[in-house]
């Protein structure tokens, strides 16, 4: 049986909120990297000048996503926090999409939405529809302009709500059990 790490043995829900660990920071160039393994975060890449991560960027600890990898949180917050730092957050939405490696067929990588329950700026935001169209647009345009740096394409299939949301973070939550 796999050794647990610090993360996983945090539940992925506190009540109603979810649990967020912040990998990268808003405005931050270096993209981190949690490596359980390890019980450290890496640096996994630094993304061109002027290309910076537009949320604090995380993972729900205790889950796995269909990639395997933790289930990938975009956190909407007042300030960037740090990598590391454990957030509890509500559930927003999801944005649905797919990542393709040129010649490979089509896999899910989903992002789940989610606020900081101490946000001042982002108090009111309850639902995906509440989150600015424009910046949803540049967070997608951030998505596609990410993967081609690693010769991928990204594709946006759509946004689902909160209920969608949670049962991604359940799903993810029993696949994680089974790790």
């Amino acid at each position: 049986m796999a050794k647990k790490d610090k993360y996983d043995s945090l539940s992925p829900f506190d009540g109603r909120e979810v649990h967020v660990v912040v990998e990268t920071p808003k405005g931050c160039r270096n993209k981190y990297k949690w490596e359980p393994k390890l019980g450290l975060f890496t640096l996994h890449k630094v993304l061109p000048a002027g290309m910076t991560f537009p949320l604090d960027f995380g993972f729900i600890p205790g889950t796995r996503a269909a990639d395997g990898d933790p289930m990938d949180v975009l956190l909407l917050a007042d300030e960037p926090t740090f990598t590391g730092c454990v957030v509890t957050a509500r559930l927003l939405g999801v944005l649905e999409a797919e990542q393709q490696e040129k010649g490979e067929k089509p896999e899910r990588n989903d992002r789940v939405f989610a606020v900081s329950v101490t946000s001042h700026d982002h108090a009111d935001l309850r639902k995906m529809k509440d989150v600015n169209g424009q910046a949803r647009k540049e967070l997608e345009q951030f998505f596609v302009n990410y993967n081609e740096l690693d010769k991928r394409r990204f594709s946006v299939l759509g946004y689902r709500g909160r209920s969608t949301a949670r049962e991604l973070v359940e799903k993810g939550r029993r696949r994680g059990r089974k790790t």
